[in-house]
């Protein structure tokens, strides 16, 4: 639900609570990959790139949900692909932790940035070998990750890959 603080419009008047329920209501159409409705209340006026209290936007949601047509669907009506939440995570980088590899691509072929890095560092093909998400990572390369970047405490994703275990994703990385 979105905070008053955060939606008072510039008068410093408090927002309708209708107002707050019907956007809740989208906030959800975007989890639930609504794609159709999504369209037709971004057609009715709502802001593409609507953030919710914790400044995810409806891009976001739909993206970490892994629902391809609804990312799709804001993409082509003005979404931002990079637009980062209150805690610096990108799309992108939200869908690689999640796995889905169609989003990833969806995201790619709409000119996210292939690194999606947080505030610390830590990019998409990071996490993605994190997690041994090895079709993410090869989306991810081959649309130009830095395969060598490091986060803010030095780590690659080489690294990321061996803390956690990741077998495959250390092997597809030593071959690449």
């Amino acid at each position: 639900m979105t905070n008053p603080a955060d939606s008072s419009p510039p008068s410093g008047q408090p927002i309708d609570p209708q107002v707050l329920e019907l956007a809740r209501q989208v906030f959800d159409l975007a989890r639930q990959g609504d794609a159709a409705m999504l369209a037709a209340v971004i057609e009715k006026g709502v802001p593409p790139n609507l953030r919710n209290d914790n400044g995810d936007s409806l891009l976001m949601l739909a993206s970490y949900h892994g629902h391809v047509d609804a990312v799709r669907t804001l993409l082509e009506r003005g979404a931002d692909p990079d637009l980062r939440n209150n805690n610096g995570q990108t799309p992108i980088a939200g869908a690689a932790f999640k796995g889905f590899d169609a989003v990833v691509e969806t995201l790619l072929a709409h000119g996210a940035d292939v690194e999606g890095a947080s505030p610390d560092g830590r990019t998409a093909l990071m996490v993605a070998a994190m997690f041994n998400r090895t079709t993410i990572m090869d989306l991810l390369i081959a649309h130009g990750a830095n395969r060598d970047a490091r986060d803010a405490a030095g780590t690659s994703a080489q690294d990321a890959a061996g803390r956690m275990g990741a077998a495959d994703a250390q092997e597809k990385l030593r071959n690449v």
